[in-house]
């Protein structure tokens, strides 16, 4: 398959990195983030969240960190 973007080859498993609202998340986590308007979600490739933090450079870290191999969604 010929792609302008290809993924990356790898053997650790992809953490999709994406901008979320805070206005889209439950109350509860909403209550605790006063003033804030946007976070980064950190999915396994299957979708599970893994995390939510404060911006897109610490979101890419962190999946490092725990041995993913971190893509941006848009």
């Amino acid at each position: 398959m010929d792609s302008k973007y290809p993924i990356p080859s790898t053997t650790r498993p992809i953490a999709y990195v994406r901008a979320v609202q805070t206005a889209s998340l439950p109350e509860e986590i909403r209550a605790q983030l006063p003033g804030v308007s946007q976070l980064y979600a950190v999915h396994h490739e299957e979708g599970e969240q893994l995390a939510l933090v404060a911006d897109r450079t610490m979101a890419f870290v962190m999946a490092r960190q725990n041995d993913y191999e971190p893509v941006s969604v848009h």
